[in-house]
């Protein structure tokens, strides 16, 4: 098949673009920076450079290379430009949504959250009401409506990411805290994916039914439970506990996506924290 991967630079675009290519597809993959379409190219991916906010050229780009699927991986998070992000959910999403529909696209398969369900005690399934209250609500609600108008649109409600490239590896956002002392151990719940098994999700989900799917880990945590596992992987000293912290969150089932043949390759974040560089 002919795919046309919407972030392929990002954190799990740059992985999934080699397995699309191992498997014998053909790649069209985008990026803003044409300093990165060179990594595309000898990743033997065909580079586009385009902004996906401009409507006109996301357009002419999907009118021109014509694929079987478009592949939704693309953020603003690595400034932590979560109004940004939410733009590029609502805005950037709408676009290619419209440009994919423009081109005769039947399927599309994009990036979403798993962490916006309801506060519960429960595992989430994909059935489960999302928290309007929660503050990523307005984009990923907009990013699911949009995908949800394609003929065969599959959201991937993705955990939260860790490994190489992430907020969670050594270097990143989420590590600078824990090194400063800025976080505490609390009731609050946390479902992780590596994100090598989040590109593999995508090349599963080329086979996949409409509809989202929940692509979490086997181990949903508290933070209380797995910050001090993480601190102990960067060396830093255990986070205080956080008092009178009220329970925030939720556990998520990745049911769905076992019964769909998925299963991560890490299966818990205690493994992924242990392998971190």
């Amino acid at each position: 098949m002919k795919i046309f991967v919407a972030g392929a630079t990002g954190v799990v675009g740059r992985r999934l673009v080699p397995l699309l290519v191992r498997a014998g597809h053909e790649v069209v993959g985008t990026t803003r920076s044409p300093e990165r379409a060179q990594t595309l190219a000898d990743q033997h991916a065909t580079p586009v450079v385009v902004d996906v906010l401009d409507a006109g050229a996301l357009t002419g780009a999907l009118a021109e290379h014509s694929p079987d699927v478009v592949i939704h991986q693309l953020t603003d998070l690595s400034a932590e430009d979560f109004a940004a992000n939410s733009r590029l959910r609502i805005a950037g999403t709408r676009n290619l949504v419209d440009a994919a529909r423009a081109a005769g696209v039947q399927k599309m398969i994009a990036q979403s959250i798993s962490w916006i369900y309801l506060p519960g005690t429960e595992p989430a399934t994909e059935t489960d009401e999302l928290d309007a209250s929660a503050p990523p609500y307005a984009g990923v609600a907009a990013l699911e409506q949009a995908v949800g108008e394609m003929p065969h649109g599959v959201v991937l409600r993705y955990g939260a990411f860790y490994g190489p490239g992430t907020w969670y590896a050594p270097e990143g956002a989420i590590a600078q805290r824990v090194h400063a002392g800025a976080l505490s151990l609390t009731p609050s719940w946390t479902c992780f994916v590596h994100v090598d098994d989040a590109a593999s999700a995508a090349v599963a989900a080329l086979d996949w039914p409409a509809g989202p799917v929940n692509i979490v880990d086997d181990e949903p945590a508290t933070a209380s439970e797995w910050l001090p596992v993480y601190s102990a992987a960067l060396g830093a000293p255990t986070p205080p506990t956080a008092r009178h912290a009220a329970p925030l969150g939720r556990p998520v089932s990745n049911a769905r996506a076992r019964d769909l043949g998925w299963k991560p390759r890490l299966e818990s974040w205690r493994q992924g924290f242990a392998e971190m560089d």
